[in-house]
């Protein structure tokens, strides 16, 4: 099993790393340049026209090697579903925006009823099999049964977590990055409870977006988008419920969750006092802005993403 998830990974990517040379200089000729906001770091303006919606050199990789390497059971459905189905929301998003040139993108209503709709979708597929509708506390055998519950629960967490990943995307391999840290994890995970083809799913994806990376990196040659940070965020949501890892899903993907935070305390303490407490949200551009080049900010993250990774591996698989 253990040969068949570096296989897998490694084959997805290779078929990253070809694929990336295709898909760029056709974005280009698109000409879907990312836009930078005036408000943002001074140092990004320099960014401003590289090739965005790059999500799509790792969903080619997904699909095609998960079609050769996945077992084809429900478990693979699911995951492709919320995977490429958030990745098409965010797709239009950024096509509306920077293909279309209108810079709101899709509006809050057409995202959320997008959104709605694929996790919808997830949740009929998982009726159709023997499903726990239980929750756990990470590291032990103590759950509760949320019943109907479960569903409004299953939108919060699909909606939280696409948008706290979509918050991350902000940096040269910063997402990228992270992501295959945390998607390692949970296929160390998933292993550790059998759920093989989880694990080979999660080992794909880590593939997939290091061969992503590669052109990523500062300075990035192209950027994932909303097509690649929801269809990542839309995958993590997807492999949590399967595995019955959604509460520890918050330790995790602690990075997610700290941006998130920064924003949130952002907002309430503008609107409470006036006053904002980071120079800028989410929190690594307030980084930024104090000084850190860009890349200490990105690796300082990675660390951070590798610290949840292996606190979470501890607590699920030794500590449980």
């Amino acid at each position: 099993m253990k040969q068949i998830l570096l296989v897998s990974a490694a084959a997805a990517f290779i078929i990253a790393l070809l694929v990336g040379p295709i898909y760029i200089p056709l974005l280009r000729r698109l000409k879907v340049g990312q836009s930078i906001r005036q408000e943002g770091p001074k140092s990004h303006f320099k960014k401003q026209g590289t090739p965005t919606m790059g999500g799509v050199i790792f969903l080619t990789s997904i699909l095609l090697t998960t079609l050769f390497y996945a077992v084809k059971n429900s478990d693979f459905y699911l995951l492709l579903v919320v995977t490429v189905g958030y990745g098409l929301i965010g797709f239009l998003d950024d096509f509306i925006k920077v293909g279309l040139k209108r810079n709101l993108g899709l509006t809050a209503k057409q995202k959320l009823f997008g959104q709605l709709v694929i996790a919808l979708i997830f949740y009929y597929g998982l009726l159709q099999r023997s499903f726990d509708h239980s929750i756990y506390l990470p590291g032990t055998n103590i759950g509760w049964d949320l019943g109907w519950f479960y569903l409004p629960f299953l939108i919060i967490l699909f909606l939280a977590t696409t948008n706290a990943v979509n918050l991350h995307d902000g940096l040269d391999g910063l997402l990228a990055g992270s992501s295959a840290i945390t998607f390692s994890a949970y296929a160390v995970i998933a292993w550790a409870l059998s759920e093989w083809n989880v694990a080979t799913y999660s080992a794909v994806i880590v593939g997939a977006v290091l061969g992503f990376l590669v052109y990523n990196r500062h300075p990035a040659k192209v950027f994932m988008g909303d097509t690649g940070s929801l269809a990542l965020g839309g995958a993590l949501a997807g492999i949590a419920v399967l595995t019955k890892t959604e509460l520890l899903l918050i330790i995790l993907g602690g990075v997610y969750v700290i941006e998130t935070l920064s924003v949130i305390i952002q907002v309430l303490s503008f609107k409470l006092r006036g006053k904002r407490v980071f120079r800028m949200s989410p929190i690594h551009h307030h980084f930024e802005l104090v000084g850190w080049s860009e890349w200490r900010v990105v690796i300082t993250f990675w660390i951070v993403s590798l610290i949840f990774a292996i606190l979470g591996i501890y607590i699920e698989v030794y500590a449980a």
